[in-house]
């Protein structure tokens, strides 16, 4: 198939200055698409080259036009207000939502085209119109899905978990007991409950936007971070928490965070609010309070470097097959392949 793609974001390292959580996955996903045999032209800003002065080898094919495609595939856009919703060419503007109604107008509802909405950051609203439209699936990286929808998590590549040494990561030296790299939004029920109190006792970094700071005067923020600095702070880091938006949490739906940490051999500390915990670590790592952050690390602290802590991270990496490309691949195929059909179908009706 000609997939029609449309993300707002980076499928290189970007700049520092952005939000964009799909880097460590997208480019994965989208190479895997394409060793499946498909087609894929992109259809936002190649903001890679715009932004970043990277042209990722010319390996991709953007087009700001209305090529033909056989499905659109849109990782969902919505209103955010001061960038998106102002007029196009004023000063902060963004024309990611404006060319996603383009996409859609002339794509889903004048040309009937399979569309494939990835609803990543959960702003769907749950009556939509797109919900209900003909030849038209939801996709939620969620474990409890909204009714009608499609599971598509969050891609972890095959061989990086395959390559994962629990060993060597192990016996990587950490200087820090506690990090966390990703931005404020929506994080600080879990930030007050979990990551500042034991921040107060343990060594500890946060990379990533947090404005708003000043009830933790104990923290160290570093602001935002490269991309690849990501890597390296996780690297450093003994564990992490794995704080989530409460509409995140209540579904289940788990971000690329764990596996950024779980690949560095940073263990994952997850509130035992999170729906469906038990499916993304193991229950030794599943904490109710601050306190109990504050005694797995003690502990965690104590094996540093041994067996028992290389078994941890083999546990961790075994939850991640949940993540597993290959079978987002698959997902995302079934869903392209019944949406085809249904269309051919109601043709030749």
């Amino acid at each position: 198939m000609r997939i029609g793609y449309s993300f707002w974001g980076f499928l290189g390292n970007g700049i520092t200055d952005t939000p964009d959580g799909g880097r460590s996955h997208r480019r994965p996903f989208i190479d895997a698409l394409r060793d499946r045999g498909h087609e894929v032209v992109f259809l936002q800003a190649n903001r890679d080259l715009l932004e970043a002065g990277d042209d990722l080898g010319g390996a991709y094919v953007f087009d700001n036009g209305l090529p033909e495609i056989d499905v659109l595939f849109l990782e969902w856009r919505w209103l955010i207000s001061g960038r998106n919703t102002s007029a196009c060419g004023t000063e902060g503007h963004t024309c990611d939502l404006h060319r996603q109604g383009e996409l859609l107008m002339h794509y889903a509802v004048r040309r009937g085209t399979p569309t494939v909405i990835w609803d990543k950051d959960r702003t769907l609203r749950i009556d939509s119109i797109w919900r209900r439209a003909p030849r038209t699936a939801v996709c939620e990286a969620a474990l409890a899905l909204s009714p009608g929808a499609h599971r598509l998590l969050f891609p972890v590549d095959d061989r990086l978990l395959d390559q994962a040494d629990p060993l060597a990561l192990a016996a990587t030296p950490r200087d820090l007991d506690l990090g966390y790299v990703g931005n404020q939004y929506d994080r600080d029920h879990h930030f007050d409950r979990y990551f500042a109190p034991a921040a107060a006792h343990v060594a500890h970094q946060v990379g990533g936007k947090w404005p708003r700071t000043e009830r933790w005067p104990q923290v160290r923020f570093l602001g935002r971070i490269p991309f690849p600095q990501a890597h390296e702070l996780y690297s450093r880091s003994l564990a992490t928490v794995l704080m989530l938006p409460e509409r995140y949490s209540a579904v289940g739906q788990m971000t690329q965070r764990i596996f950024e940490a779980v690949l560095a051999g940073c263990l994952p500390l997850a509130p035992a609010d999170i729906r469906h915990v038990e499916q993304f670590v193991p229950a030794e790592l599943i904490v109710s309070s601050d306190r109990e952050v504050i005694e797995r690390l003690a502990f965690l602290r104590q094996i540093a470097g041994g067996q028992q802590h290389a078994e941890l991270i083999a546990a961790c990496l075994d939850h991640l097959d949940l993540f597993r490309l290959s079978r987002q691949v698959d997902a995302v195929e079934s869903v392209l392949s019944t949406l085809v059909a249904s269309s051919a179908e109601r043709g030749a009706a």
